[in-house]
This record gives structure tokens, C-alpha cells and sequence, in this order.
């Protein structure tokens, strides 16, 4: 996508054998380099202006990319759903102000479309002091999603609660959410949002819903009781090693057919003061999307050096620029 639109990025990775075939064919240039040093690292990026870290599982990547850009005051953004990985980047929010280089982790599905829309919520409802959120995404996960769900199962569950972050039990809360093509049983999942929407709108109790059959939810619970032993080190190993030779994502033809769902709601603690829906495309898509337009955008036009979010970079309205993005409103204005 970002060849297609006249970029010209270099490919990089731990691996130039699995690289070269993408970049003969689109006749990019290409190094291959590991991430135990971020001194060697920052050097790979002496001359780039930007840095886009696709690879997962971002706990492993993204804190020694982050560390390099600063040395070589590159802008890094990355296409994470994991909570610890955003809190990370924010952590270092002063360090890259002062280096002059924007720190713009989550431009992917995850968590670029709800944090638009959790934005959209706050800007209609500035007294709201509780922040919903929900994602039903039907298709098979990628291998680097799946082994960030794996890692992050021996820690729990996560909230937001009076501004900090809260552990609670896998599949806390569950209820009904009302998406725009159905209303489906979703349960309570520690993800990027209950991170990145805090920043982006300073709603201080947040909660982020996945879709999941009402069936599954008793299952999911379940890893209340095996988390402890999912966490031990040979174990993920196992389980990462399974996910690699197995995993492989949905097809072309699968992902053309599905859309993703998206809702929000706010509150004062007990009265809906805004809700809406949003419709896109499949999240394999809409990543790819989101993430070379913001790609596009810091380069052209760089938002304020420092920790940012999708929404607080490029706007509320950031999400709605894309093909077949539907927004509702329930409560607030007329639909777009």
C-alpha cells in the first residue's frame, strides 16, 4: 500500500531471506537487523525519517525501537493493541519531546477507530466521567495478535478506574452491546484502549468489550484458574512455537467479506450522555490503511513532538477519511 502510494520505505527485520521476495517485487531497498542493541539499531535508522514497527508481539519489539528512535530522533509509530506497549510510549513522553520525535504507537485497527470514536464521544459530552467501548471482529487473528493475547493471559484482565489502571478477573463484565448491524454478547478484554482512550480524552473509568458468543464467555472465564500456568516461561514458548507453525490469518477473499463493529458509549456514572457506532471494513484492511495514512501525515505535517494518540495526532475525524466507514450516532447528531 505505501509502495502504491509513491513511498519508497526501506523493509527491515531479523530475517533478509523472508523479506527479500516482498521487496524484489516491489524493488525496495531492504536491511535485516536484530533488536538486542538499540545503540546498532538507532544507526540502521540514521537517515529515516520514520519508523513503522509492524512486528508483533510488541512487547518484545517495541521498547528497543522506541529506545533507537530516540537516539536517532526518528519518529516511531507502531500498530499495537497492547496496553503496557502504549503506557511505554507514554512513559516516555518528555524524552521524545525533548529529541523532538513523535511517539505514535496504535495506528492499526488497534487502536486507531475507537480511539476516534471515543474522542468523538468526549467532544459530545465533555461532562462524561465513564467511557464504553466494544469491537466485534469476526475473522481469524494474525500470528503476531495471537501471541500478544497469549502473553497478556497470566496478567488478567484490565480497567480503568478513577484514572489508573485496575487487574481484574478475565471476562470481568459481560452484557449486550447494540452494534449497528446486530446486538451481541461481549465480555470485558485488557486492550489498547483502556491505555490510549484515557490520553486521548482524560475520562478517567473506561472498559473495552470484545464481541464473544454468549457460550464462549463461561470458556473464557475459565482462564481465571489456568492464567498462572499459561504464564510460566516453556509454556508460551510452546504455545508461541504452535502459534508460528499454525496461525496464518484470514485470506484475501475471507477478509473482503467481513466488516468490523465498532460502539461507544459515555456516561456521568449513570445516564447515557452520547453513544454511536462505526462500521469499517475488516481490520486487516483497515490497518493498512490507517497506518500508511498516518505514516503520510507525520511526514507531510508532524503533530506536536512527544507522546500522541491517533486522535489527539490527527483529529477525531481521523477514522471517517476511510472507505466504507460508516459513523452513527444515538445519541448526538445526525449520522455520517
Amino acid at each position: 500500500e505505501a509502495a502504491a502510494r509513491g513511498m519508497r520505505p526501506t523493509l527491515a527485520g531479523r530475517d533478509a531471506n523472508k523479506l527479500r521476495p516482498l521487496a524484489d517485487e516491489l524493488q525496495l531497498p531492504l536491511q535485516a537487523f536484530a533488536l538486542d542493541d538499540a545503540a546498532g539499531v538507532a544507526a540502521k535508522l540514521e537517515g529515516c525519517a520514520l519508523a513503522l514497527n509492524c512486528a508483533g508481539p510488541f512487547s518484545q519489539t517495541a521498547g528497543p525501537m522506541i529506545e533507537a528512535c530516540l537516539m536517532s530522533r526518528t519518529h516511531y509509530l507502531d500498530i499495537t493493541g497492547e496496553i503496557d506497549v502504549i503506557e511505554g510510549a507514554a512513559a516516555q513522553n518528555e524524552a521524545a519531546a525533548a529529541a523532538g520525535v513523535v511517539l505514535l504507537p496504535a495506528v492499526g485497527f488497534d487502536v486507531a477507530p475507537t480511539d476516534c470514536l471515543a474522542a468523538l464521544l468526549a467532544a459530545k459530552a465533555p461532562s462524561a466521567t465513564h467511557l464504553e467501548l466494544a469491537f466485534n471482529t469476526p475473522l481469524e487473528t494474525s500470528p503476531g495478535t495471537t501471541k500478544s493475547i497469549v502473553e497478556t493471559i497470566p496478567r488478567g484482565g484490565r480497567v480503568r478506574r478513577g484514572g489508573k489502571l485496575v487487574r481484574v478477573p478475565h471476562a470481568w463484565r459481560a452484557k449486550e452491546i447494540p452494534f449497528a448491524d446486530a446486538t451481541r454478547w461481549a465480555a470485558t478484554v485488557p486492550w489498547g484502549d483502556v491505555a490510549s482512550a484515557y490520553y486521548s480524552t482524560g475520562i478517567g473509568d473506561i472498559e473495552v468489550y470484545l464481541g464473544i458468543p454468549k457460550k464462549q464467555i463461561a470458556s473464557l472465564r475459565w482462564l481465571r484458574w489456568i492464567a498462572p500456568l499459561v504464564g510460566v516461561g516453556f509454556l508460551q514458548r510452546l504455545w508461541k512455537n504452535h502459534i508460528t507453525r499454525t496461525v496464518r490469518g484470514p485470506s484475501a477473499a475471507q477478509r473482503r467479506k467481513t466488516k468490523a463493529q465498532l460502539w461507544g458509549r459515555v456516561t456521568d456514572g449513570s445516564n447515557t450522555l452520547a453513544e454511536a457506532t462505526i462500521e469499517t471494513p475488516n481490520a486487516y484492511t483497515l490497518t493498512v490503511q490507517a497506518a500508511v495514512a498516518a505514516v503520510e501525515r507525520v511526514l507531510a505535517t508532524p503533530p506536536a513532538a512527544g507522546f500522541q494518540t491517533p486522535s489527539r495526532a490527527f483529529g477525531a475525524d481521523f477514522v471517517l477519511q476511510f472507505p466504507d466507514v460508516t459513523l452513527h450516532w444515538r445519541h448526538g447528531e445526525a449520522n455520517c
